[in-house]
């Protein structure tokens, strides 16, 4: 069984993620606090945490900083009234993996941590490198060779994803719902090849081997040059 631990101070909220996680079949554990949680977080080892941002005894930014400092990747869905952009991007730079402002349904917190426990296991390392291809995770900046790359954020994401899975056939619909976040795959979207071909044009440059393949009929791959 999944085991989720949740670090939330409000007793409404808390209730109604445990009822809706444990109808779903999860086995959920519950802490009030920031102290309490972090201990049981590290005892526990559960396979995803739902920390909320303002907690009592410790903040839960903090609980998440210092579980990244212990090399623990658990996947974390962080909460919070906190939805300016700025806000979530701290969330996700102290270690967090998603972040749900409130109020949220409580279907979409379910469906992001499905989401989360779908990922495959990733190191939490801040650059990542392919051959002459570089990604700085923290300032979300890419590079090939001495040459900089101009990313939009959904093309960053794209190439993210790709870079951790190198030498490996991505299909449209992986993409779809990895990096587009699509619970159900349309039946006829170009958005993939859209977004790709743009990809494609910036890493692979004129005069540069080629990186990014396209498998036709199949879906992508990015090999080292």
């Amino acid at each position: 069984m999944t085991r989720i631990l949740l670090i939330e101070d409000d007793g409404e909220t808390a209730e109604e993620i445990v009822a809706e996680l444990t109808d779903r079949g999860f086995d959920v554990e519950w802490s009030s606090n920031g102290i309490d949680g972090l201990d049981k977080a590290r005892a526990l080892r559960p396979d995803a945490l739902i920390v909320d941002r303002m907690l009592p005894g410790m903040d839960g930014l903090n609980v998440i900083e210092a579980l990244r400092k212990d090399q623990v990747s658990t996947p974390v869905l962080v909460l919070s009234a906190l939805g300016a952009v700025n806000d979530r991007v701290r969330g996700l730079r102290m270690g967090g993996d998603d972040y749900l402002t409130k109020p949220f349904a409580i279907i979409e917190l379910v469906a992001r941590l499905e989401a989360l426990l779908r990922r495959p296991s990733e190191s939490r390392e801040t650059t990542l490198r392919l051959g002459p291809l570089e990604l700085d995770l923290i300032e979300r900046t890419a590079k090939r060779g001495e040459r900089t790359i101009d990313l939009l954020p959904r093309e960053f994401r794209l190439l993210e994803y790709m870079m951790r899975r190198s030498g490996q056939l991505l299909t449209r619909g992986m993409l779809l719902e990895e990096v587009w976040n699509y619970k159900f795959v349309p039946a006829t979207t170009n958005l993939v090849d859209v977004h790709m071909g743009r990809v494609r044009h910036k890493v692979d440059g004129p005069g540069e081997a080629q990186m990014i393949h396209n498998v036709r009929g199949s879906g992508f791959i990015l090999r080292a040059p």
